[in-house]
């Protein structure tokens, strides 16, 4: 072979299960729920020395990562509770935050911008952003898609 890939999306049905458990391991490190390298790898099961030799090379691949993420840019009177009750809509309707920006107010407004996922909510895009619309203390609203 002339040119090699340097990246495959292989199915973990075929490919060694310590790759799966090296991503295990990784994720108890970063859960807080292994204290250290060799803790993470007797949770999962392998040899710290696999851990080690993979665990910069493997990596989980979620697809719903890439998908229905959404950037919501808004105006927000400059008064106590409003970016919470915004906050506290997009958690009533499932969605997974992933950033928050607010600047300093200008002329009594705030901009903020909020990038979450919406692949566990209960309602569409257009019914979050039509109840979103109906917040007192929003001034303007607009989505963004990161597709």
């Amino acid at each position: 072979m002339s040119e090699t890939a340097k990246y495959l999306l292989v199915d973990t049905k075929v490919l060694p299960e310590v790759f799966s458990k090296v991503v295990y391991a990784k994720k108890m490190l970063a859960q807080g729920k292994a204290a250290n390298f060799s803790d993470a790898a007797k949770l999962a099961g392998i040899s710290r020395s696999a851990l080690y030799k993979y665990k910069d090379y493997v990596h989980n691949y979620d697809e719903s990562i890439s998908e229905n993420i959404l950037t919501l840019t808004a105006s927000l009177e400059d008064r106590p509770g409003v970016l919470s009750t915004l906050m506290s809509e997009l958690y009533r309707h499932q969605c997974n935050i992933l950033t928050v920006n607010q600047n300093i107010p200008t002329d009594g407004v705030a901009p903020v911008s909020i990038s979450f996922r919406m692949d566990r909510t209960v309602c569409s895009e257009d019914e979050l952003t039509f109840s979103l619309k109906q917040m007192p203390g929003l001034v303007d609203l607009k989505m963004i898609h990161s597709r």
